[in-house]
């Protein structure tokens, strides 16, 4: 089962008591304690639901997280919290197994957006969201701009919120508002064009379980520069495939100055340990033979799922 705080949780749940058939939860970040601080009344409403969610995630073999950190922060938003939690890795598909051809993925991007062919560019990709942090990445760009008059920004990724107006006016009063692109939704062939000519992936994100975009841009060599609230935050640190720092204005700007500061040859070493740590950590073969293992392992496979797991 994948996602919570849906019906199909509590079906999930009845099928699998009624044929004595194992099953297991991922959560994907939904029980971060930034969703309650965030959306107060939200939180109200899943309070309410919360001891039918609980008893989904209760009676589950296994309730997957993708990190410690998740796995830990889940426990502190909503009481009781008692479930069989496990860490299993998560990932995507090599991008470069489908044997793709790279010059044709950046000209697909450049036939979207001309006017960077001849520019450098960081690469935001994903929903436009306030917990995404795009205003102190647009911020952060406008206080290091003049510094770097050759890179500029683009922002990839669909608007539900329609909050790219509020931002481009933003882009507009700080006077980058040219240096700024807005392609909107990108896939296929100009996504994996706009990660393989960015100069990095940015993500200043307030709250992210994994960060598939990240993992993305890792999976083709690109340095990722992210917040400590993306959860595998520690692990792009540690195999120095990226650079991290806070979730504020303060950090973003730190971020960006950081990477400006890189030696062309720091940069390379970067892009290289970025493919390595994607393929050590972040392949779904990887996550599908750790959870087979759990499933087929004495331990997992003879719980009795009709009692609560501690």
């Amino acid at each position: 089962m994948n996602g919570i705080w849906t019906f199909p949780g509590l079906a999930v749940r009845s099928a699998s008591r009624s044929s004595g058939t194992p099953y297991g939860v991922f959560t994907h970040g939904a029980l971060d304690p930034w969703f309650n601080r965030t959306y107060p009344l939200k939180r109200l409403k899943k309070a309410l639901y919360w001891p039918l969610q609980h008893a989904v995630l209760r009676d589950a073999t296994a309730v997957f997280f993708t990190t410690e950190t998740e796995r830990d922060l889940a426990l502190t938003s909503f009481s009781p919290s008692h479930w069989n939690s496990v860490v299993v890795p998560f990932g995507i598909n090599d991008p470069e197994q489908s044997r793709p051809d790279p010059n044709f993925q950046v000209e697909a991007f450049y036939q979207k957006l001309p006017q960077l062919r001849e520019r450098s560019y960081l690469l935001f990709l994903g929903r436009i969201h306030e917990k995404k942090g795009c205003d102190i990445l647009i911020q952060a760009f406008a206080k290091v701009a003049a510094s770097r008059p050759d890179v500029d920004l683009v922002m990839a990724g669909p608007d539900p919120e329609k909050m790219c107006p509020a931002l481009q006016h933003l882009a507009e009063r700080l006077r980058v508002a040219e240096r700024i692109h807005w392609p909107g939704l990108v896939g296929g062939d100009v996504k994996w064009g706009a990660i393989r000519a960015s100069e990095a992936f940015v993500l200043p994100s307030h709250q992210e379980n994994f960060g598939i975009a990240v993992v993305e841009a890792l999976a083709v060599g690109r340095p990722v520069l992210i917040s400590n609230q993306v959860n595998i935050w520690s692990e792009i640190d540690g195999d120095r495939a990226g650079l991290v720092e806070d979730d504020t204005l303060e950090g973003t700007e730190r971020l960006l100055r950081r990477w400006f500061d890189l030696a062309p040859a720091e940069r390379e070493d970067m892009a290289a340990r970025a493919r390595s740590t994607f393929m050590s950590r972040y392949t779904t073969n990887q996550s599908a033979l750790a959870i087979n293992r759990l499933f087929s392992s004495g331990e997992l496979a003879t719980r009795q799922i009709s009692q609560p797991l501690a």
